[in-house]
């Protein structure tokens, strides 16, 4: 992972924005030598929501087993659509 200095970035937004097209190499921003931010391709970051969202509904699904609550297949899909919407 590339690391770069916040006034860097201010200084070279445009390269390094960039490369991070390019490369898709999420680039961490230090401020005062501390991590600050991250920055990450717009679709990468799409996919990492994608991803969180089914990883919450499984964990959901996990919980509502423990508890019980079970739903059939039809409901359990019309629940799923909801959440990846």
């Amino acid at each position: 992972m590339k690391t770069e200095l916040v006034t860097t970035l201010k200084r070279q937004a445009t390269k390094i924005l960039a490369e991070l097209h390019t490369t898709k190499e999420p680039v961490l921003i230090t401020e005062h030598g501390q991590p600050s931010a991250y920055l990450v391709d717009v679709a990468d970051y799409e996919l990492m929501q994608t991803r969180m969202r089914i990883l919450e509904g499984l964990s959901r699904g996990e919980r509502a087993i423990d508890d019980g609550e079970l739903l059939g297949k039809d409901q359990a899909r019309q629940t799923m659509a909801k959440w990846l919407k």
